[in-house]
């Protein structure tokens, strides 16, 4: 299990590549995804639940500055950055107004990954993903309420319902099994990545199924749109630890956790309170951010090879 974890990890974004294609090929087998991205999402945040302990939520105390300047930094670069982006771009309102979705979401599970295989810090990340995504229910519609409300209209209170729903009831349960079973969970916790990998491919399928036209017409200003969304995360979350004075390994983590966003959370959002087309940003970030991570990852460690010479 260990080997098909790794193996899984390693090609994850050739896979999401792979089943993207194909569901454009054959939207008609995979559109129907999307009646189930909730149930796939709590999934995905129950296994995250599973893999907590509260003396996670300890890193918090411990190092705060850290922390809390990370969040920060997601709450406010990731938005912001989309907001610019979308009026640069000029970009379609559903389309726009998806991106700030994406922006706005907490930072995703495979970013902790991402930080291990950087060198980063590792309790910074967990502890950033963790405080992010609790905050989640009430930072994520605010900010879309702000930046997003002249773009399709925003009901605050019921995102922070479905945010409640799918995250914050799913990631509790996970920490109580966890607590009550702990035998079981930790039999169990090898399959949990690909499990909750299986659930990120598939709703990117069901979202990338129904949106095969919208694909055809926009998927190259999208692309591009995400890719600057991307980076620009990456390189900001870097400058701003660095301004906060930080060291490396602290700089990697809040880098890799600004730009890797929970899409998974902004494509559930988009279908059930904007449009599928609204939809579209999250699922093209599910798969760059696979491909982004690895390469930021082989460039730093590249440059901590030239440096030990």
């Amino acid at each position: 299990m260990n080997r098909l974890n790794l193996f899984v990890n390693k090609y994850f974004a050739v896979f999401v590549i792979i089943i993207s294609l194909i569901a454009y090929i054959l939207p008609e087998f995979f559109s129907g995804i999307t009646d189930y991205i909730i149930i796939l999402l709590g999934i995905i945040m129950f296994g995250m639940g599973l893999t907590l302990k509260i003396s996670d939520f300890k890193v918090v105390v411990q190092k705060p500055l850290p922390v809390f300047a990370g969040v920060a930094a997601q709450f406010v670069i990731m938005p912001l950055a989309a907001f610019l982006i979308a009026v640069l771009l000029q970009l379609p309102p559903e389309i726009a107004a998806g991106l700030v979705l994406v922006g706005a979401c907490p930072g995703g599970t495979a970013s902790n990954v991402m930080v291990y295989l950087a060198k980063g810090d590792v309790p910074v990340s967990v502890a950033m993903t963790s405080v992010s995504t609790m905050l989640a229910p009430l930072l994520t519609p605010v900010v879309l309420l702000l930046l997003a409300d002249e773009w399709l209209p925003v009901d605050p209170l019921s995102m922070f319902i479905s945010i409640f729903q799918v995250i914050i009831i799913p990631i509790a349960l996970g920490i109580l099994v966890n607590k009550w079973s702990p035998g079981v969970v930790a039999r169990s916790v090898k399959i949990l990545p690909l499990v909750s990998m299986t659930a990120i491919i598939a709703i990117v399928a069901g979202v990338v199924g129904v949106n095969k036209e919208n694909i055809a017409s926009t998927g190259l200003l999208v692309f591009a749109a995400v890719i600057l969304h991307n980076g620009f995360g990456l390189l900001l979350g870097y400058a701003a630890a660095k301004a906060a004075g930080l060291d490396e390994t602290k700089r990697r983590a809040i880098s890799i956790e600004v730009g890797m966003q929970n899409s998974a959370l902004g494509s559930q959002l988009a279908t059930v309170h904007f449009t599928p087309l609204a939809a579209l940003p999250s699922a093209i970030f599910s798969v760059w951010h696979n491909i982004s991570g690895p390469l930021v990852v082989s460039l730093w460690g590249r440059r901590d090879r030239n440096r030990d010479l």
